[in-house]
């Protein structure tokens, strides 16, 4: 089995569902008493948010690679960063490891493909949702069509995750609001929706819509299970 690298804390709510969904995936793979190798960096979210929010990435890039040489150093054989938004940088990480760097948008595409979807709704905060280092991936790696909500519900979806659920809250108003966004998105056209910020499973399941959702989180850690054995 090969020792899976995790770059979390970001925030660590959301890596703990990697942790488990990864050791649950690796049971059911393997049976017995079978848990996964994991090696985990886990950073201050607090600094990393602050950094995003003045537009400091380079400052987060310099905090990220330092915490991905680390997990090589221990003996990672790949890495996955435990966040959709940090995947702004992930070329200047993979360019300070050796190890490969698996990507979360990618894992997500491979299962979109296989379902036969072409055009997708993205949740995730704003600067996933607005900046083009996310979607463009999936557009032009995997040839989806990608729709985001409009700016007022942009907003309510970037605040209810770092206000509420990075802070552990999953709040009965707020899952309204997203359902009601979900909602807007399949108006538009989306076949599907990417939950794409790490926290939104946290708030919204399978369960509470008939639009079929991918949260990133399972469809990332499951993509490491598959890797690893």
């Amino acid at each position: 089995m090969k020792t899976i690298g995790l770059l979390g804390g970001m925030s660590w709510e959301s890596s703990a569902g990697y942790y488990k969904v990864i050791n649950e995936g690796v049971k059911e793979s393997l049976g017995g008493l079978h848990s996964a190798k994991i090696v985990m960096y886990s950073v201050d979210f607090d600094q990393i948010e602050k950094l995003q929010h003045k537009g400091d990435w380079n400052g987060t890039s310099d905090i990220l690679c330092a915490a991905a040489k680390n997990v090589e150093r221990a003996g990672a054989d790949f890495l996955l960063i435990c966040t959709n938004t940090m995947y702004k940088v992930a070329p200047q990480i993979q360019e300070s490891i050796t190890i490969p760097l698996i990507h979360i948008a990618d894992a997500t595409a491979e299962t979109l493909i296989k379902m036969g979807v072409k055009t997708v709704g993205l949740l995730g905060t704003a600067f996933t949702m607005e900046q083009d280092f996310y979607k463009s991936r999936l557009k032009e790696k995997h040839g989806l069509s990608v729709l985001i909500p409009e700016k007022s519900d942009r907003t309510i979806v970037h605040n209810v995750i770092y206000k509420e659920l990075c802070l552990g809250r999953a709040l009965t108003s707020s899952k309204a609001e997203y359902l009601r966004i979900i909602d807007a998105l399949a108006e538009q056209g989306a076949e599907a929706v990417i939950l794409g910020c790490t926290e939104i499973g946290m708030l919204i399941k399978q369960e509470d819509t008939h639009i079929r959702l991918l949260d990133t989180t399972y469809e990332h850690a499951r993509k490491a299970v598959d890797l690893a054995i």
